[in-house]
């Protein structure tokens, strides 16, 4: 019996018949829009050449464009703007409407302008009529129902470090960002999310590690990074990479290692600072003792210059000019329990937890004495349950804890072999 004799395969489609075959299928509308916002935060809306109320910028996406492309372009054509398109914040998928399609918008950032640019808007394309800068609530109150709803997921996104999936501008069960905690909170109780989304829906904390280094005197090691305009400093440390299975402790170590230059074993505990400003993430502080650094130590530190600017030390006293004040209260309570041999300490924005019904305390002042607007002036609270670490070697005296370790308060006498006259090290003008 004769064997059948495939058929000769078919031809190859050309780029051509490609192209016209997917722009033959129904597909949704892509529109790219942006939030624009410039140095103060304010968000640019546009009057339309033709039509009524406003809107933002952006447009249709063209069939051979990305939505970011899209963007840019028509930020050129509609403003004059040549600027870089920034990050998704929201996606918003509407049913057909009067245009007879499903519409998918992408909402991206643009910005913060700088003056020049802010204020340099032109209209040489006649698709807007005017610009108008309002603030984020006035934006979302002017702009049309169906418009609204994107730009308040996107700032709610923006806010969060996230982004928002919204269907016809609801957003959905699992959205990252802008689900309302309150059904967030209903469809938790009715184990209605799945695990994907709800640890998609879950708000989010950033974790950071930070190493209190003091010298001799007592005074307390501050850096100033190269990113910061108001000139404030900080302590060594920064963001934990838990995406890499980084612990707080293994954090401090690493950072310490690239913005010092030094190997430092993170001692122990000394508090958990936990700072809450709805609607950003909240910020876990973990800060760790970092010991007594000798001039030798101090010598030793070498700055990353595009990092940070330059490093110094600071004795109590000079603390309130030189950070912020929760930070400020922070530094304060860690040397409290360095000196008491108490912790770790569980703080509130730099203030330790004075237990149920209580209200947060101010620490590490000599005497118990409390800097003006700080609360009261007792002691601070060891973390319940949370014994303090021996650290073997560690002086004590009456009062201190068995984790105590001597720091001079801000009023005290140089300590013996301690430089004279409260000189800094020729190290402390590193700069960058």
């Amino acid at each position: 019996m004769p064997v059948p004799v495939p058929p000769p395969p078919a031809p190859r489609p050309t780029p051509e018949e490609v192209r016209a075959y997917y722009a033959a299928r129904p597909a949704p509308l892509v529109v790219a829009t942006g939030v624009v916002l410039d140095g103060s935060g304010r968000v640019l809306m546009l009057t339309p050449a033709h039509g009524e109320g406003l809107d933002l910028p952006g447009g249709t996406v063209a069939d051979t464009e990305m939505p970011e492309e899209g963007l840019a372009r028509e930020l050129k054509e509609e403003l004059g703007l040549d600027v870089p398109v920034g990050r998704l914040l929201a996606v918003d998928a509407r049913s057909p409407g009067e245009p007879g399609r499903s519409l998918v918008a992408h909402v991206h950032l643009v910005g913060p302008l700088d003056d020049e640019q802010a204020t340099g808007l032109s209209f040489a394309g006649g698709e807007a009529a005017e610009a108008h800068w309002h603030t984020p609530e006035e934006a979302v109150r002017l702009l049309p129902e169906r418009v609204a709803p994107r730009l308040r997921a996107a700032l709610a996104a923006l806010y969060a470090g996230s982004i928002a999936h919204l269907v016809n501008g609801v957003p959905q069960p699992g959205s990252p960002a802008a689900l309302d905690p309150a059904r967030r909170a209903e469809l938790e109780h009715a184990h209605a999310l799945d695990a994907a989304s709800h640890r998609a829906s879950r708000p989010k904390a950033f974790t950071a590690a930070h190493m209190l280094f003091t010298d001799g005197e007592g005074r307390v090691l501050l850096v100033q990074p190269a990113y910061r305009q108001d000139g404030r400093w900080n302590l060594p440390g920064g963001g934990v990479d838990s995406d890499l299975g980084e612990s707080p402790r293994d954090g401090a170590r690493r950072e310490v290692l690239e913005e010092l230059g030094l190997e430092v074993a993170p001692g122990r505990l000394l508090a958990v600072n936990w700072t809450s400003h709805a609607p950003y993430p909240a910020r876990v502080s973990f800060t760790f003792d970092g010991g007594l650094l000798t001039g030798t130590d101090l010598g030793r530190i070498r700055l990353p210059p595009a990092e940070l600017r330059e490093w110094r030390l600071a004795g109590q006293e000079e603390l309130a000019g030189l950070v912020k004040p929760k930070l400020r209260r922070r530094i304060e309570a860690c040397l409290g329990a360095l000196r008491e041999g108490t912790g770790p300490l569980e703080l509130h924005a730099g203030r330790p937890w004075a237990g149920p019904g209580g209200t947060t305390r101010s620490g590490g002042r000599p005497g118990g004495k409390a800097r003006g607007g700080d609360g009261g002036g007792a002691a601070p609270a060891p973390l319940p349950g949370s014994p303090a670490d021996p650290v073997p070697g560690a002086g004590g005296g009456p009062g201190a804890g068995p984790g105590a370790r001597p720091v001079p308060g801000p009023d005290a006498g140089p300590v013996p072999g301690a430089g004279a006259g409260g000189e800094a090290h020729p190290g402390e003008a590193w700069s960058s």
